[in-house]
């Protein structure tokens, strides 16, 4: 069967690198599904999961929205952050949520500090979310 190469990069450094056979992310345009000899493309990521397909199984990675750059034998996804499922602490992303929602509670809807806490909320969910499929 066909492989890709795969490379999960944040500004700290590589979280994954390794062959896979599909790679799925969601995109702000919607839902991409890539394989082997894909069209090259580079497109933004919303605050999602990142599913690598590699015998039989398939590893989730959260990510912080950033991109994801396609070419015909290579998949990299540059994420403003990034966290394999395998290493998600769920009490900090379970604190992570109550603190969001608690900013969330506290400020006016049109506030700066609501919009950040509606992205930190998000993300915080993203992270549960991933964890819980291990």
């Amino acid at each position: 069967m066909k492989t890709l190469e795969v490379s999960v990069v944040t500004p700290d450094g590589p979280v994954f690198e390794g062959m896979a056979e599909m790679v799925s992310a969601k995109a702000k345009s919607g839902e991409l599904g890539v394989l082997p000899g894909h069209i090259p493309l580079v497109a933004p990521l919303t605050i999602s999961a990142v599913r690598v397909h590699q015998d039989g199984k398939t590893l989730y990675v959260a990510v912080s929205g950033g991109f994801i750059e396609v070419r015909p034998e290579k998949v990299t996804v540059l994420a403003q952050s990034a966290e394999l499922a395998s290493e998600i602490e769920m009490e900090r992303a379970q604190a992570a949520k109550e603190r969001a929602e608690r900013r969330l509670a506290a400020t006016n809807q049109n506030d700066i500090d609501h919009k950040r806490a509606e992205l930190a909320l998000r993300r915080a969910v993203n992270r549960i979310e991933i964890a819980s499929r291990r």
